[in-house]
């Protein structure tokens, strides 16, 4: 009997600590003044404030950083930057990403199959993409630490070192975002991306 009320004491605990860590995507009564701001201008530039930016909006000051870094300049181009967020995403099991990503790598050119393959960390479809997709997923699977013959094939399709401190700014950036996602499990909305080893 007493092993049975303390199985039962135990259970409302761990529900009672489920309960507690509930992320609930905060809405725009919910935020701060600066973050309401933000969300403004994401409506009126996206048509709708994605999730993940209103979960940045749990703290004061991070949402407008995050912007301020993602945005920021780069020698990437928006293509290449698809390349680098897919892999990372993908090593890091980031669902909500993977969704976004997706749709954004569809709006700058990407077809379906290439998706995938830049999320496997390659793209038999450009040489030189292809040296960035691997260098993106062992940079982040390795945590910095990056094989040596990666680096070098990144270096000979024609990337620079410059190309590298960015690619390496870039993982940075989408691992936050994906830290953020898989701690707090907050809902897609975006169109949620296939699963990679049932198409690949």
């Amino acid at each position: 009997m007493i092993n049975q009320i303390l199985t039962f004491v135990g259970i409302i605990k761990l529900k009672t600590i489920e309960i507690m860590n509930t992320f609930n995507v905060p809405t725009k009564e919910q935020v701060s003044e600066r973050n309401q701001a933000i969300f403004d201008k994401l409506q009126k530039g996206l048509g709708f404030v994605p999730n993940l930016f209103a979960t940045y909006a749990y703290s004061d000051t991070a949402l407008e950083n995050y912007l301020n870094f993602s945005n920021a300049k780069t020698s990437l181009n928006a293509k290449e930057k698809e390349v680098v967020n897919l892999a990372v995403s993908q090593v890091n099991g980031c669902d909500y990403c993977l969704a976004a990503h997706t749709a954004i790598g569809k709006m700058n050119g990407f077809d379906n199959a290439q998706i995938l393959e830049l999320r496997a960390g390659r793209a038999s479809f450009d040489s030189k993409l292809n040296g960035l997709a691997q260098l993106a997923k062992n940079v982040t699977e390795s945590r910095g630490n990056t094989d040596a013959t990666i680096l070098e094939n990144f270096f000979a399709v024609g990337y620079s070192k410059g190309n590298l401190i960015d690619v390496i700014s870039l993982v940075g950036d989408k691992t936050i975002s994906n830290y953020i996602n898989n701690t707090t499990r907050i809902p897609i909305d975006f169109p949620v991306a296939p699963v990679l080893e049932a198409l690949v």
